[in-house]
């Protein structure tokens, strides 16, 4: 009988993507993924520290496995990730049930990890491994080539970590210096999971437009090349850098079909002076100029993007600063979140000095403009044809699908004889909430096809 494996993950797409390797590694090693960890013989969580909250569900997700390591001394728990990379051994010394510690730079030694804390030995494993060359790749040979597709997804890491330094944030303290991949690991890569049936591909990276992988290869070559393998529906990357944008990346994604009419953006405040503050390196009029001229050559782009409310030094003025920049871009999805200092940052050494109260409101009325910004632009789409990726089965109701437009809006679809990884057009006849309703009305290509 395998032995099982239960991860928790937290955080980003790049966690999710370190999660699939992890189960791709265990395995090799005769571990079966399991979706609960009541049965299982193997526990990990892959923790997210960019945010204080998602640090605090760790420790309080740890503390609900305790009866579990009570009943079954044999059961193992792993803590994987920023959280492990950024607390290390004290994460050993704070939490007893812990067998595991290791970083985003060590996952490829979980196997001899994992062999080590059945021995009985508790270990931490934090330290960053020295990739060779100015191109380098950051994972063994023998898994360049492997990966994981999850329905009709895969994601691809293209760079690690991160040379940008915001003041606010931890990634280049727990994921390290940024690394671009040489480009043909990755498209070996890309090709693989085509094969392996994905119909849509994710690059990834924390600054995943700062790819570079000679003077005269860099993210907008390797996307080109990637958006015109055979066999691929959409292709989709994140996060970009505004820094790091270009009119010539607006015109590839227009030029090229397979290429979502999607971005994730994040211009984090509409003040120029905390943006200065933030060290991101950028003004908020190089942002709208970016967007506006996205717009003007893709009419039909969503553009999602991430802000911070509360960083110390926010006045009123600066505030509705960012409330203007809502209203000009009008973006079709907004994660805000309210400042916590995150320790090692440049900004942790700012004085926290606007109330917690002050927060909470921004961050209310921020989800408010949102709200009503995506309403309108849902009633705005009824009516309207939509390509359409059908990535899964509605879960409640038989006969409807769910998918994914060109603009990464949700949408369900009724329609007879509908697959996964099927691309049509649909009609959009109403929504709900953030997802869109509609009807088949055109098959473009049917799953396993192009």
């Amino acid at each position: 009988m395998n032995k099982q494996v239960y991860i928790k993950t937290y955080g980003c797409q790049m966690n999710e993507h370190d999660t699939q390797r992890m189960v791709s590694m265990l395995e090799k090693q005769g571990y079966e993924s399991v979706d609960s960890p009541d049965a299982a013989d193997l526990i990990l969580v892959n923790t997210c520290s960019v945010r204080a909250n998602p640090e605090n569900k760790v420790y309080s997700y740890l503390g609900t496995l305790r009866p579990l390591k009570k009943r079954n001394p044999r059961l193992l728990i792993g803590v994987a990730g920023c959280v492990a990379q950024q607390v290390g051994m004290d994460l050993l010394a704070r939490e007893p049930v812990v067998d595991m510690v290791f970083g985003p730079d060590n996952l490829f030694a979980l196997p001899e990890l994992v062999e080590a804390a059945r021995g009985g030995e508790r270990v931490c494993r934090i330290g960053w491994q020295p990739w060779d060359g100015p191109v380098r790749e950051f994972m063994p040979d023998e898994l360049l080539e492997t990966g994981h597709v999850a329905g009709v997804r895969a994601y691809i890491a293209i760079t690690k970590g991160c040379n940008n330094y915001c003041s606010f944030c931890i990634v280049p303290h727990t994921r390290g210096r940024e690394v671009s991949r040489a480009p043909e690991g990755i498209l070996r890569e890309a090709r693989a999971m085509v094969q392996a049936g994905a119909r849509e591909l994710w690059l990834l990276g924390q600054n995943v437009n700062s790819y570079r992988a000679a003077d005269n290869y860099g993210f907008l070559e390797l996307l080109d090349t990637v958006s015109q393998l055979e066999g691929l529906a959409r292709v989709r990357f994140t996060s970009p850098h505004p820094r790091d944008w270009s009119h010539a990346l607006s015109d590839l994604m227009a030029a090229r079909s397979t290429l979502g009419h999607y971005v994730h953006l994040p211009f984090q405040a509409g003040s120029d002076s905390i943006l200065k503050a933030m060290r991101r390196r950028h003004t908020i009029a190089d942002f709208l100029e970016q967007t506006d001229y996205l717009r003007r050559v893709m009419p039909d782009v969503a553009i999602s993007t991430d802000l911070i409310v509360g960083f110390p030094g926010e006045s009123d003025a600066d505030f509705e600063a960012t409330i203007q920049v809502l209203d000009h871009v009008r973006f079709s999805q907004v994660f805000p979140f309210k400042y916590s200092p995150r320790p090692g940052t440049a900004a942790a050494k700012l004085s926290d000095d606007v109330p917690r109260d002050v927060k909470e409101a921004r961050l209310a009325r921020v989800i408010a403009v949102q709200e009503r910004i995506n309403v309108e632009q849902q009633q705005a789409l009824v009516g309207s044809l939509q390509e359409v990726l059908i990535d899964g089965a509605h879960p409640r109701t038989p006969g409807l699908m769910n998918g994914r437009t060109a603009g990464y809006r949700a949408m369900t679809v009724a329609g007879n004889g509908l697959h996964v990884g099927d691309v049509i057009q649909a009609r959009v006849t109403g929504f709900s909430g953030h997802w869109l309703e509609g009807r088949l009305e055109q098959r473009i290509c049917a799953a396993g096809g192009m």
